[in-house]
């Protein structure tokens, strides 16, 4: 089985040495996408533009394998204050409908560019 390498400009271009998703058959890996806007690669401040920005990264990659939210079968998200669980379990509810992905939340000392949330995902297509 090929890969195939995903590329958006409606998310934030990789900022390391990495794609910002890669498809084998159906399964598709979404990188971690940290809270940059597309155009302007600069991170929201506030927390909950920071967790809204990066499900809206994750959609836009997801869109340009083909899929979308729904197609999520494993979320993984990291958290600088696991305080902004509660946060992010509400806001996850704007964006993802039952039934709900499998999911970590994991407590991580710092990330990227100094914001508070990071998340990657797997998503499988066509499985309905």
């Amino acid at each position: 089985m090929s890969k195939r390498i995903i590329n958006t400009d409606q998310a934030p271009q990789a900022i390391g040495t990495y794609s910002q998703a890669v498809a084998v058959g159906d399964t598709v890996y979404l990188s971690g996408q940290i809270p940059l806007d597309p155009v302007t690669m600069e991170p929201e401040t506030e927390i909950e533009p920071q967790i809204r920005r990066v499900f809206e990264n994750l959609r836009a990659v997801a869109q340009a394998a083909g899929g979308g939210l729904d197609d999520i079968v494993k979320l993984n998200i990291f958290l600088t204050d696991l305080g902004h669980f509660a946060l992010v379990n509400r806001i996850m509810e704007d964006y993802f409908t039952l039934p709900y992905p499998a999911r970590a939340a994991i407590g991580v000392a710092a990330l990227p560019r100094g914001v508070a949330v990071e998340m990657d995902a797997i998503l499988v297509l066509n499985h309905r």
